[in-house]
């Protein structure tokens, strides 16, 4: 049977109730004792001589004026439940109409009413039936969607992601308008009770990779998922691993143009960013800008990160090989130029470089923990006038300024900040192993790399695929971009049982 007609949604994984008590206003009130924003008030339904309600929230998570006029207003007014004799026909009325909130829900549980005041819902009490109706009555006071901060938006849409998960999976359904995206979402975090939000396309998705990410969501069990380390960490296939294995964007168009390819997006609320999965080398080197332009111009610029990528990588530990070990490898120009500006540096070229590094990475911290003016303000000053001061006063030489130099604007033509800073500490590894053993350490270390590179996956998928794969169509889609009217078919590691897109 084929995976279209096979796959079943996994079920909530069941779970021991916290708080086994009966449902009812008192069993609330315990529950919330100490909290200095619970908020109760007795309701009698229009007004009338029966049995009083408990209307309950948490002050700050709810909208005081929807609560108010929602439902509130709705309840007390003369005549709106008139012909209720019993609480079972009131609560019916109440569902049926007599309050005018649009999301409503009946809870029998203790459990799913605390869930729902904890996450701004308002809780209609009834202690006779030990049932309670909750309300949506959320505040709207949310960060309002603003243009992006990290990944800059050229020909893409000017909007990201912002805290509120229900804005942020609205952003991704206003660009894919299909029933075929579904959003599953579960809870994690027994304290922080986050909502997590998984998200795929029906067929273009694996449904192998989607069951996956399900089950690894389930087995999260942690205080709190309020950071990106909290989710990523628990999840990847090698926690270990310095590699990002997570795609991270805070643009809903790549975001969008991932789930297309047959990704799985994950979105947590109180987190600004979509994590995607499974991810892979080549798609850190990609950006949503590449379908954007034409493809002669979109090849050229991913061959050149591609470029960048060797550059950042190798460059520093090939000059301190060849300076140290290897100088017969140099014209007699060049070794005559390099031998006279260093003839009055103190400092070995291995020293001198290593030290060019850690201070290349002081100043990208500087400039990160610092406010935006003064940030800038340091970072000049720390590329102009101390590497200047440094050469003239000959304790750097200036070729070993220019190749750090190089190989730092390299690292910074990566789309992604993950890989730069995975990048960035292999390039200090491989730096000590050319000072070490010159060329042959370079060689071994990054064969090294290589090896233990292909042995990553995630969620089953090769991280270096298709370099490590028998398909060379896909190695050539992923280092030169074809016109949008040949890519028909999406990729055949990631895509479903659905691989058409487009005629």
């Amino acid at each position: 049977m084929d995976e279209k007609n096979s796959r079943e949604i996994p079920a909530h994984p069941e779970k021991k109730p916290k708080y086994p008590a009966p449902l009812s206003a008192a069993a609330l009130a315990e529950i919330f004792s100490g909290c200095g924003d619970w908020e109760t008030r007795r309701v009698l339904p229009g007004l009338l001589p029966g049995e009083c309600m408990t209307l309950c929230w948490l002050d700050g998570l709810v909208d005081g004026v929807t609560v108010s006029e929602d439902v509130l207003r709705p309840l007390t007014e003369a005549g709106r439940v008139v012909g209720a004799q019993s609480p079972a026909q009131l609560t019916e009325a109440i569902e049926r109409g007599a309050a005018y909130a649009y999301t409503l829900r009946r809870r029998g549980a203790l459990d799913d009413c605390v869930s729902d005041l904890v996450n701004g819902y308002c809780a209609l009490v009834f202690d006779s039936l030990g049932e309670a109706l909750t309300f949506d009555t959320r505040t709207k006071l949310t960060r309002s969607v603003s243009s992006p901060a990290v990944e800059k938006a050229i020909k893409g849409g000017k909007d990201a992601f912002v805290e509120t998960l229900r804005t942020n999976t609205s952003l991704v359904r206003r660009r894919l308008r299909t029933p075929e995206l579904k959003i599953e979402q579960r809870v994690a975090g027994r304290l922080s009770g986050t909502s997590v939000a998984l998200l795929y396309i029906e067929g273009a998705a694996q449904g192998s990779v989607v069951d996956e990410a399900l089950r690894r969501l389930g087995e999260l069990d942690i205080d709190g998922l309020l950071a990106a380390g909290d989710l990523e960490e628990y999840i990847v296939d090698s926690p270990r691993s310095p590699l990002p294995q997570l795609i991270h964007t805070e643009r809903p168009d790549t975001f969008a143009i991932h789930l297309l390819d047959g990704r799985v997006g994950i979105l947590v609320d109180g987190l600004p960013l979509g994590f995607l999965l499974p991810a892979d080398l080549a798609a850190f080197l990609r950006v949503p800008e590449d379908s954007a332009m034409h493809f002669a111009v979109a090849s050229m610029l991913t061959l050149l990160r591609w470029a960048a990528l060797a550059i950042s990588l190798l460059l520093p530990a090939a000059f301190v090989a060849v300076s140290m070990y290897h100088q017969e490898m140099l014209p007699v120009k060049l070794l005559l130029s390099m031998t006279a500006a260093k003839q009055y540096v103190p400092f070995g070229v291995a020293a001198e470089v290593i030290a060019m590094l850690l201070a290349f990475e002081l100043l990208q911290e500087a400039g990160l923990r610092l406010p935006d003016p003064v940030g800038q303000t340091a970072s000049i000053i720390g590329a102009l006038i101390v590497g200047q001061s440094a050469v003239e006063a000959k304790v750097v030489s200036p070729i070993a300024v220019i190749v750090v130099a190089l190989a730092g604007i390299s690292g910074y033509t990566m789309p992604s900040q993950d890989l730069g800073g995975a990048v960035r500490l292999a390039r200090l590894a491989l730096v000590a192993a050319a000072a070490l053993l010159g060329l042959y350490g370079v060689v071994a270390l990054a064969a090294l790399m290589i090896w233990y590179t292909a042995g990553l996956e995630s969620f089953g998928k090769p991280y270096t695929a298709p370099f490590t794969g028998a398909d060379s169509g896909a190695l050539v889609r992923v280092l030169l971009k074809r016109p949008n009217r040949a890519n028909k078919l999406r990729g055949a590691q990631l895509a479903g049982w659905n691989r058409r897109r487009q005629r």
